[in-house]
């Protein structure tokens, strides 16, 4: 159960974990709160609109149309993504069978008011699961989740989609017109999380120093967040070596044609895009927020956030390496990814979670 398919990284995983486990033999089918959008993840499995919109009629409609759907298709469990799928699917099942799994995807989910409602409706998920341990303890201490009922169970990535090509690097950067200039990229909502004034201030500082450098920035938002975004470019007179690609669909293409991939958030759970960098071994430099320090480990450079002069520095750093050192840290990276985070390994371990619950339940 996922609140909706935008193409967000939470979605993404979502997805990416329900094809391994319907190729592994078992029926799955989404269900989704809002109604179809216009840009989402494609899936070729089964999904159920429950068509929630934002008024109390619209929502109780929708948890009725859940209730029966889940009394006619009788799933062993329900696993729900996020905060209002998460609530959603422990208020629409009730206290009778099937089993609910709620999966956190950040360490920030809201106030405290959404943390009470995590509270009072622990009793109806047998497990919550938390894509990073920082996001874990945080939901703990503020006493949402117990703590013997956490588990964590980090994100993977597809190694075998975010590979690096030579060839296509190459297409890419001749298709963009990108010569011998080092190029940037970030990839995430424009929105108060990814923290793009952080982003933008260390960019000119970096655009100071070194005039062979550009900034891709791939992504979508509001469009109050990003006006605001585009104008802070334009004051810091970055608003013709920024290039805003939007919402795209080809991200293993842009990180090959990228030099290096950097990250400015304020807040995380485990940000999909940096590891989708990091098998593409790319050059990293992240802030140090929620599950990014997990995820990286020693095969990038990490920065407190909101500092956008320590984040410049890195960058800068990272560009001043030779083009083999660099290498070494993209091949060190990947090699974390493959050992530690790919898909079909984080598959095992929710299928193996997935049966313990329906075991214990026998």
């Amino acid at each position: 159960m996922l609140t909706s398919l935008g193409m967000g990284g939470a979605e993404r995983m979502a997805l990416a974990l329900a094809d391994r486990i319907a190729q592994r033999g078992h029926t799955v089918v989404l269900v989704v709160l809002r109604p179809r959008i216009a840009e989402q993840w494609p899936t070729e499995l089964p999904v159920t609109y429950l068509e929630v919109r934002k008024n109390p009629v619209s929502v109780l409609a929708g948890m009725a149309r859940g209730r029966r759907f889940l009394r006619e298709f009788r799933p062993d469990l329900v696993h729900s993504h996020s905060f209002h799928a998460n609530i959603a699917a422990r208020l629409t099942n009730g206290l009778a069978p099937p089993q609910v799994i709620s999966t956190v995807h950040n360490v920030w989910e809201g106030g405290w008011v959404r943390m009470l409602a995590y509270r009072l409706t622990d009793g109806l998920a047998r497990r919550t699961a938390f894509v990073s341990q920082a996001a874990a303890e945080r939901f703990a201490r503020l006493k949402a989740v117990p703590q013997g009922k956490c588990v964590v169970l980090t994100n993977g990535i597809d190694t075998a989609e975010f590979a690096p090509d030579e060839d296509r690097r190459f297409r890419m950067r001749a298709d963009v017109g990108v010569g011998a200039e080092f190029v940037w990229l970030t990839a995430g909502r424009i929105a108060p999380a990814k923290d793009y004034p952080n982003l933008l201030r260390a960019y000119a500082r970096v655009r100071a120093a070194r005039s062979d450098v550009r900034l891709w920035i791939a992504g979508e938002g509001g469009a109050g967040d990003f006006a605001k975004a585009r104008g802070l470019a334009a004051e810091l007179g970055l608003a013709e070596v920024v290039r805003w690609l939007g919402l795209r669909r080809d991200l293993p293409s842009l990180l090959d044609a990228a030099d290096g991939f950097v990250l400015a958030s304020a807040w995380e759970g485990m940000p999909m895009a940096l590891g989708e960098a990091m098998a593409m071994e790319k050059p990293l430099v992240a802030t140090d927020v929620g599950g990014v320090r997990e995820l990286v480990g020693a095969a990038g450079a990490l920065v407190p956030a909101k500092d956008p002069e320590a984040l410049a520095d890195a960058m800068l750093e990272q560009m001043r390496r030779a083009p083999e050192d660099r290498r070494t840290l993209g091949h060190a990276a990947r090699a974390r990814i493959e050992s530690s985070f790919s898909m079909d390994s984080k598959a095992d371990e929710w299928e193996a979670l997935y049966r313990s619950i329906l075991e214990d339940n026998q």
